[in-house]
């Protein structure tokens, strides 16, 4: 468990409170080696697989340049996100598209700049590939169910059953596409180890099913991500996961193992950030109540989006934490004038008594879906900004 007081004697506090002393708030100071050892753990601890950064995650310049010159592939979400990783001179099959929700100019886009692996999920999706990606290598998303054990689900707005995935990679085979795979993504920061023994079930079935039956072969599973950071809530380590994971596809595939496809987003870049907020204000509205109101110049809109339903309980260090110190339940909220702006009320978190306008709250592993989560600019507010320190 969590615990702010042991984290301040971590050898990279100070260095990190040095870099950012001067720095206006709210803001995100991303640790750069902290990413490079996660993507060296992860590719060590799946030797077999192929790593898919998924770049909405943090698309920082500085992130996108390290890891394309360690040798990562790129899952990408828009042609605007191509425009992004094209700086870094990555060639083309190292680039995913894997959005299954796409225009068809975009997809034209994609194929124009030499891009061949395309995700998908519906029938107009993967007419559209055929017609403007001709001859492209098609994987298509399964549904999995991950509402309960994952902190940020990715079920029913992406996949189709697997009955339908069926018919999507033969139809993909009648268009003159390529049937390449299957994907599935278990949710975002996935705690139950067991959804990957499921979903490469569901894999293993639509595999022997399609060669039987339609004498097609793939040849590659995406298991998308869904591996942890380091929040509030503690998981099972990166070893352990890898370890079931690997056993679970043994069991379904034996010796005959297909290519094996990462995109990792959340535990590459999640714990290599810090968001800085300053207090603005703590207040009580009523002279009984126990727990204080602390409001802080971050926010749902300007970095903290993933608090919404208090889905994601990040770590929370503050200036005042001392030995000793007295505590007390907060509300934490935003600066906006938006009663949504509410980061955490249930879940009771405790802050020092002492806690004044000026004093810092320390948001850890933020470096996933913060700054580029961020309202343009909601009640004016400018976007938060990001530094990276090496």
């Amino acid at each position: 468990m969590f615990n702010r007081k042991d984290y301040v004697s971590d050898k990279d506090w100070q260095r990190f409170l040095d870099f950012s002393k001067d720095l206006e708030t709210p803001n995100v100071v991303i640790n750069l080696n902290t990413i490079k050892q996660n993507y060296i753990r992860l590719r060590d601890s799946f030797p077999y697989a192929r790593i898919y950064y998924a770049m909405k995650s943090n698309p920082g310049e500085p992130v996108l340049e390290m890891l394309a010159e360690m040798g990562s592939n790129f899952d990408i979400a828009s042609r605007y996100e191509l425009d992004m990783i094209s700086k870094f001179n990555v060639s083309p099959d190292r680039l995913s598209y894997g959005n299954t929700i796409k225009k068809a100019k975009d997809i034209k886009y994609f194929y124009d700049k030499g891009v061949r692996m395309f995700a998908t999920d519906s029938k107009d999706d993967l007419k559209a590939i055929a017609e403007n990606a001709p001859g492209s290598r098609i994987y298509v998303r399964i549904l999995v169910e991950n509402s309960v054990s994952a902190d940020w689900p990715l079920s029913r707005k992406f996949g189709c059953h697997p009955d339908m995935a069926y018919d999507l990679l033969v139809l993909a085979r009648d268009l003159g596409l390529t049937p390449y795979g299957i994907s599935f993504h278990v949710g975002s920061q996935q705690r139950d180890i067991g959804q990957w023994n499921d979903a490469i079930a569901k894999v293993k079935y639509l595999f022997t099913s399609l060669e039987e039956e339609e004498g097609i072969r793939l040849s590659m599973i995406n298991m998308g991500g869904g591996f942890p950071a380091s929040y509030i809530e503690p998981t099972n380590t990166l070893a352990e996961y890898a370890s079931e994971i690997t056993r679970y596809i043994q069991e379904d595939f034996g010796d005959d193992i297909p290519e094996i496809i990462l995109e990792p987003g959340r535990s590459l870049v999640g714990d290599s950030g810090i968001l800085t907020s300053e207090v603005i204000l703590t207040s009580r509205k009523n002279n009984t109540a126990l727990a204080r109101w602390v409001y802080v110049d971050a926010g749902k809109f300007n970095g903290l989006i993933e608090t919404l339903d208090e889905s994601i309980k990040y770590p929370v260090v503050t200036s005042r934490d001392a030995p000793g110190e007295k505590e007390g339940v907060v509300i934490i909220a935003g600066p906006t004038c938006d009663s949504m702006d509410i980061m955490y009320e249930d879940a009771k978190y405790k802050l020092p008594i002492s806690l004044k306008p000026g004093d810092k709250l320390y948001w850890l592993s933020t470096g996933a879906y913060t700054s580029t989560y961020a309202s343009v600019a909601f009640n004016g507010f400018p976007p938060i900004k990001t530094y990276f320190m090496k």
